[in-house]
């Protein structure tokens, strides 16, 4: 018999791959359509196995490279995947027995193969010990060794060796194999820390205060965006590093500010919150869908000021000249800072995204600059860490644009650790 949870974790990895979709929206869409069938103990497994076999896809190949005659090229997709998720079980899962990863592996390529696909599913993984990825710690070469003991790309690992010694890229890519924690931010208009605190303890929830004033670290909680605390706003799940996005901004009472790249919606209801709902906030995004997705988070946390548009920030627009006391552009981005949230990212990006999406950087820059007020400030921000979409940005922004200067020294580089994503933040004032 096919266990449920294994069957519907390949399926699930399959359609990541094959659509190059996001895992987290792939595992919430299959997770809600098979919700009645699933225990929380299945849940629980084909979470782990679809986050880990992403995110140690590269580590899991080269093992598989190691034992099959059988080029990776020449194997099914979906009995690769089945080998994957068998190695994973065996290398990284204490808790369950290899006899057990073998043979459910074994039965799902039975299913979803021919009779030598289960052989040879059944030949290879009977080779597996965790000694498999011991040995990758012997490899010689920095950047190999790194690469295939974090399943990091080369091409990643050589871009941040641009900026950071060989011991911080090794931390850097080490911290994006870590599973995130769960921060939230208190909705002042509706609460405060303390009486929220009080609450989620009422629901048996566990949470820590932390540095960052509005955030807390959540524990042990599922489904979190069922709570009816949640669906009446009183808090929105947010990393601490894109809240200080919008902090570093400060928004103040009466302003009218702009967020150029505002879907979803969560630094731009901040500045909301911020703002005490008093003055007014347009919310740009290329996307209907994605702008409804700003209105929904805005109604749900009760605040009124926001006004979305359909807007591309890449086209100047000479109406808007000099109209905004303050600008949020938190730009689009390759993403690097939050592959431990989005491992996918490894895999769908590569070196030559680097000269488009700086493109795009520069267009939105250049232009929603203009709209600002003289004396007037603007937050750059991006979730990657490479020093082309963030520091030469500005750099060769402000070189062209005299009447622009950094505030204050206040330019941030989260790389990602245990707390909080890698994030890159500039404040920008003008003249």
């Amino acid at each position: 018999m096919i266990d449920k949870a294994r069957e519907l974790s390949l399926k699930i990895l399959y359609k990541i791959e094959k659509e190059e979709a996001y895992s987290n929206i792939v595992l919430n869409d299959e997770l809600n359509k098979n919700r009645k069938q699933l225990t929380d103990r299945d849940i629980g497994l084909i979470s782990e196995l679809v986050y880990g076999v992403t995110t140690w896809r590269l580590t899991l190949d080269t093992i598989i490279r190691k034992h099959s005659k059988i080029r990776l090229k020449k194997i099914s997709p979906w009995i690769l995947n089945i080998l994957r998720i068998g190695i994973y079980q065996i290398i990284f899962l204490d808790k369950i027995p290899k006899s057990a990863a073998v043979n459910e592996s074994v039965n799902l390529a039975k299913r979803y193969g021919h009779l030598s696909s289960s052989n040879f599913v059944n030949a290879i993984l009977r080779k597996i010990e965790k000694k498999d990825f011991d040995e990758l710690y012997q490899i010689k070469d920095d950047i190999e060794r790194i690469s295939k003991t974090t399943s990091m790309p080369e091409w990643i690992i050589k871009e941040l060796l641009k900026n950071n010694k060989i011991e911080v890229v090794k931390q850097i890519c080490e911290s994006c194999n870590i599973k995130p924690k769960i921060t939230i931010r208190v909705n002042s208009l509706k609460t405060s820390v303390d009486e929220l605190i009080q609450v989620l303890k009422e629901k048996g929830i566990e949470c820590q205060k932390t540095n960052y004033e509005n955030f807390l670290i959540i524990n042990q909680v599922k489904n979190i965006e069922n709570l009816d605390i949640f669906r009446q706003g009183f808090f929105t799940i947010q990393d601490i590093s894109a809240g200080l996005t919008t902090s570093i901004l400060a928004p103040e009472k009466g302003e009218y500010i702009l967020d150029a790249c505002s879907a979803p919606g969560g630094k731009t209801t901040f500045l909301a919150e911020l703002m005490k709902n008093d003055g007014k906030i347009e919310a740009w995004d290329i996307h209907e869908h994605r702008t409804k997705l700003v209105e929904e988070n805005a109604k749900r946390l009760g605040i009124s000021i926001i006004q979305t548009k359909i807007c591309d920030a890449t086209i100047y627009n000479e109406k808007l000249k000099e109209k905004f006391d303050k600008i949020l552009l938190d730009v689009p981005c390759l993403g690097i800072g939050v592959i431990k949230r989005k491992p996918d990212i490894k895999w769908q990006r590569n070196k030559e995204d680097i000269v488009e999406i700086t493109k795009i950087q520069r267009k939105i820059l250049n232009n929603c600059s203009k709209y600002l007020k003289k004396g007037g400030y603007l937050v750059y921000s991006t979730c990657s860490i490479f020093a082309e979409e963030n520091d030469k940005i500005i750099n060769e922004f402000l070189e062209k644009n005299n009447e622009f200067e950094i505030f204050k020294n206040s330019v941030i580089n989260f790389l990602p650790d245990t707390e909080k994503d890698g994030f890159y933040i500039c404040k920008l004032r003008k003249k």
